[in-house]
């Protein structure tokens, strides 16, 4: 096993270690507050039980090989695609905060989104390698055409966190595939102004707004959950308040568990902890990014640099929203918080990186 592949396994075994310690943590002093009738191992085995199925799908991922998904990506996305359209009926779908975004089975959920994030733009990548020449505009727009049937699903569910990064690995692999950016760039542009002119002259586009510059403004709605954030993080000063010392788990900071679970990590560990979870993350995309520079091919060196991108843009969408940086949105920290679904595709992702290293390794092997 060469450094890149240690580079990776390391940070993640770190953080999926010391996030189930956080999920028993919150979920713990969740049901001891409220006297809840249920075992307070439950999220714990749930969130255990999800990384095992990661680690078997990742293991079945690892044998069969990174060109061997690629080749199968458009199945695996039609069939994602059905599965989206089944969240969307009533008895096999589940409504969770308003949304529907999560297939129920067995005390489990599984949500489809999840593999679309992956498999989109596996699609993308392999379409552009079959291309013996730079993509005209219209094979082009083909592409974006097919490829918007899954993600306007998830949007209409909705999951607008979901499809801004998919549309964001998106855009990174135009610019690494060198689409020409009058292609992609300023109908974009345009889009983009459309929506900022639409939004401005919707009534409540104002007051989301200032919710997110003032969340005290809103305590009992928008700005509920930034703001005891806020004072999670503030409280933990630099060195935390210590393991199991949090009080804004008990029953304060909504979701804390899963959007916010950094929070009560930053209060508990305080700004010595977020450091070192930070390096963590960047210790992972370092590594990423040098299997993707030493990738045996182009498909290795695209696949590798947008799940990178990927793991990566996540941790700073929610580390960003939890600081409250960002506008407040569901989005779970990757290989931390809980979330079964982005467990068991962060693990996917990380099984693909290790296969595209191991091939980067046999090649060089073979030179030598």
């Amino acid at each position: 096993m060469n450094r890149a592949s240690l580079g990776l396994i390391i940070p993640v075994s770190l953080l999926f270690a010391v996030g189930l310690l956080m999920v028993f943590n919150t979920t713990a002093a969740e049901i001891l507050d409220r006297s809840l009738d249920v075992s307070m191992h439950s999220a714990l085995l749930k969130q255990f039980s999800y990384g095992v199925v990661g680690l078997i799908v990742g293991i079945l991922v690892y044998y069969y090989g990174y060109q061997a998904i690629l080749k199968h990506s458009l199945p695996l996305l039609i069939a994602t695609t059905l599965l989206l359209v089944l969240v969307f009926v009533p008895s096999i779908g589940q409504t969770i905060n308003g949304a529907r975004r999560w297939i129920g089975f067995a005390g489990y959920t599984f949500q489809p989104s999840e593999c679309a994030k992956i498999l989109i733009p596996l699609c993308y990548i392999r379409w552009t390698l079959a291309q013996t020449k730079p993509m005209a505009l219209r094979p082009f727009g083909k592409t974006l055409l097919l490829l918007l049937i899954p993600a306007t699903l998830i949007l209409f569910e909705p999951d607008n966190g979901t499809a801004v990064i998919i549309f964001a690995s998106l855009t990174v692999l135009f610019w690494l595939t060198r689409i020409r950016w009058t292609y992609w760039v300023l109908p974009l542009c345009v889009i983009a102004s459309v929506g900022v002119l639409a939004a401005s002259r919707m009534p409540h586009v104002p007051d989301r707004i200032r919710v997110y510059l003032h969340p005290e403004l809103d305590l009992r709605g928008k700005g509920h959950q930034p703001y005891q954030a806020k004072i999670a993080a503030g409280s933990g000063q630099l060195l935390g308040r210590g393991l199991g010392e949090s009080l804004q788990k008990l029953n304060y900071l909504p979701e804390a568990r899963s959007d916010y679970i950094a929070a009560i990590f930053a209060e508990e560990c305080g700004f010595v902890g977020i450091l070192a979870l930070i390096a963590l993350y960047m210790s992972f995309a370092y590594a990423g990014f040098v299997v993707a520079i030493r990738a045996p091919d182009r498909a290795g060196f695209l696949i590798a640099s947008f799940l990178t991108f990927l793991i990566a843009f996540q941790a700073f969408l929610n580390l960003g929203i939890v600081s409250g940086l960002l506008p407040s949105k569901g989005m779970t920290l990757p290989f931390f918080s809980q979330g079964g679904s982005s467990l068991i595709m962060n693990i996917v992702a990380l099984f693909l990186l290790l296969d595209i290293s191991r091939s980067s390794k046999k090649r060089v092997s073979i030179s030598d």
